[in-house]
């Protein structure tokens, strides 16, 4: 898994590309990004014709310094499972009863 920042100099935003390797998608036939930036509405990922799964997205860095977010697989059989990236900038808990943890990044 990999996630690029790239600082826009024309307005205060980041462009976060999140990139899944297909060795890393755990088999699933499709990849959401959920985020606390846009209220945890899903973001689907689009698969490559490698099998990475990927997608770009322009956030605000005077909205917030930091925000939390995980993935959503869903493989197959329609199991989802939570992706926990493992080059994320921290980790907390999610604040579910499971355990679980969500990723942070750092944007400002």
């Amino acid at each position: 898994m990999t996630i690029k920042k790239q600082y826009l100099k024309s307005k205060p935003e980041v462009k976060v590309t999140f990139e899944i390797e297909k060795e890393d998608a755990q088999d699933a036939t499709s990849i959401a990004l959920l985020s606390e930036h846009n209220d945890w509405q899903a973001i689907e990922l689009k698969q490559l014709k490698s099998g990475k799964f990927k997608v770009a997205v322009n956030m605000s860095t005077a909205d917030a310094k930091s925000f939390q977010f995980i993935f959503q697989a869903t493989k197959e059989d329609n199991q989802t499972v939570m992706i926990l990236p493992a080059d994320a900038d921290a980790y907390v808990d999610n604040g579910m009863n499971d355990g679980g943890q969500n990723a942070i990044l750092e944007i400002a």
